[in-house]
């Protein structure tokens, strides 16, 4: 006879640091409430791991839903949003007229509390597809009845915590008595429930407000609820209809718009004489600089790119991770002496010399590429440290015009599970780097881990240092990165340790429909990564 994962989980915790929340089964996960017959082989997932993480952090949101709505005796509440990820927790607002307070934190801890203490069990029951839509079209979820809509399978998991039912995108803990770290606060109109992190998932993170980046997602927001693209079931209704040409380019205009706006800062500051342009991987920050470069252009500017990369220290010089391979996302990677010896002397007027690297040597090459700054001329220099004024430290800091860009998704897949950015971010990589470099699936999810390493280290502590930041991401971009990702995900095997990640991004991309590439504009981001684009990327 099987066990269930939840007994020989409690038989094996001691000999585990973290605690335990998922299993792997023969290579397959799965939830702990599940059985297992004694000839599987069963690894356990914790929660400092990535996908034990999400677990966790999804589970928590759950018990927060439920204690919502046990409060909510007024039904006050039409419907609780989960907005976007900030400060390491998830913002959530309110429908129905309803204003958070001091008092309602209290209550929801408290009671998210009472049912971590009591341990319920979080069940999972298989659903009709007809069935969960009546059951979610009572319950006011309108989202969850858009989105199943384009469902292709018959039936949908509906997971239920004490009477309370939700669909969930992913997989959930066992029971509630594993939730208890967890913190939550007032923001804005709504609330943020803080939640930890994989390194430390012990401890609640400081609730740090970040200021510039929430105002870009609440502004891309709007942005999404005007053209009825907030989530992915719109997206869906879109295509069918046929008016998603139109969206596309009314989404384009939006950010060209924002690029003027842009624009228009760095005219008010006549000392500026270099645009640091930075941003996370998959941002889109070189197609970025060439289109703010035509409208600087179109304003009387002589912009000139420069990419931080070409200052490369030689090969040999590079430092090295705690891995003893070379870590080219190190501040130091780069000759920080280099780089601010010959902007200084461009900002004085000299005539300099620009390096440009050999990545295939290692070490930088000077092939008659002279600057010297004139009348109007102005520097776009992209990099990731460009933030960083340890790269810049010689330069005065009214020269420099801070720009952070990402690609920070509007879209959800309904009222209570986001679209991860990071996600969105890793499928423009992984169809960019198969495109240009041959890179399968496999090498790029093996680095992506460490790429997020960097990007903790290197962008994201600088973010709200910006001047102005850039949102890259489009609603509508999933459904054309479909027809490009799915069949480089489907080549790996499951025998690779990527075949998890693979699996759970081919799962994310069946809510969308696909979407034709034709129309996109030739200017837009998205042509950095499916191709067919005008700018030299």
């Amino acid at each position: 006879m099987g066990i269930t994962l939840v007994k020989l989980a409690m038989e094996k915790q001691s000999e585990y640091k973290d605690r335990i929340i998922l299993a792997n089964v023969d290579g397959k996960l799965k939830e702990l409430n599940e059985e297992v017959s004694p000839e599987k082989k069963v690894d356990f997932v914790t929660v400092a791991t990535s996908v034990g993480n999400e677990t966790y952090r999804r589970s928590v949101l759950f018990l927060m839903l439920a204690a919502i709505e046990k409060i909510d005796k007024d039904n006050v509440i039409d419907r609780v949003v989960v907005q976007y990820s900030l400060s390491k927790g998830l913002y959530c607002t309110f429908e129905g007229g309803f204003k958070p307070d001091d008092e309602f934190v209290v209550q929801v801890k408290k009671e998210m509390n009472r049912l971590s203490e009591k341990d319920l069990p979080i069940i999972k029951n298989s659903m009709k597809i007809s069935d969960a839509m009546n059951l979610f079209e009572e319950r006011g979820m309108k989202d969850k009845t858009s989105l199943f809509k384009y469902r292709r399978s018959s039936f949908v998991n509906v997971y239920d915590l004490d009477g309370y039912k939700d669909y969930f995108y992913g997989y959930m803990a066992p029971s509630t008595g594993m939730l208890k770290v967890f913190d939550i606060f007032l923001f804005d109109e709504g609330i943020v429930l803080q939640l930890p992190v994989k390194n430390e998932p012990d401890v609640v993170p400081e609730f740090k407000p970040q200021a510039k980046l929430f105002n870009v997602l609440k502004e891309s927001t709007s942005w999404a609820e005007m053209l009825g693209m907030s989530t992915v079931g719109e997206l869906n209704d879109h295509i069918t209809n046929g008016d998603i040409t139109s969206l596309m380019l009314t989404q384009e205009a939006l950010q060209e718009q924002k690029i003027v706006e842009i624009v228009n800062e760095i005219k008010k500051r006549p000392d500026v004489e270099f645009i640091m342009i930075a941003g996370p991987s998959s941002s889109g920050k070189t197609t970025f600089s060439h289109r703010l470069s035509i409208q600087l252009m179109a304003n009387g500017y002589k912009p000139h790119a420069i990419a931080v990369d070409n200052y490369f220290v030689e090969r040999e010089q590079t430092p090295l991770d705690e891995n003893g391979k070379y870590n080219y996302e190190d501040l130091y990677a780069v000759d920080i002496e280099l780089f601010n010896k010959q902007m200084t002397q461009l900002l004085n007027g000299e005539r300099v010399e620009l390096p440009e690297f050999n990545f295939k040597f290692g070490r930088k090459e000077y092939n008659g590429n002279y600057l010297q700054l004139g009348k109007g001329d102005i520097l776009v220099i992209e990099g990731i440290h460009c933030l960083n004024d340890k790269l810049s430290y010689t330069l005065p800091v009214e020269s420099k015009f801070k720009i952070y860009i990402s690609a920070l998704t509007q879209l959800n897949v309904d009222e209570h599970n986001r679209v991860s950015t990071t996600d969105g971010r890793l499928l423009r990589r992984l169809v960019r780097d198969y495109r240009t470099r041959g890179a399968s699936a496999k090498k790029t999810l093996a680095m992506w881990e460490s790429v997020r390493k960097g990007e903790e280290k290197n962008i994201f502590p600088f973010q709200e240092q910006a001047d102005v930041m850039f949102n890259s991401a489009m609603p509508y971009e999933p459904c054309v990165l479909k027809q490009f990702a799915e069949p480089i995900l489907f080549q790996v095997g499951e025998d690779e340790p990527e075949y998890q990640e693979a699996k759970r991004l081919l799962k994310f991309l069946n809510y969308f429909l696909p979407c034709g590439y034709e129309n996109v504009p030739i200017d837009s981001i998205l042509r950095e990564f499916v191709g067919g684009g005008c700018f030299k990327v």
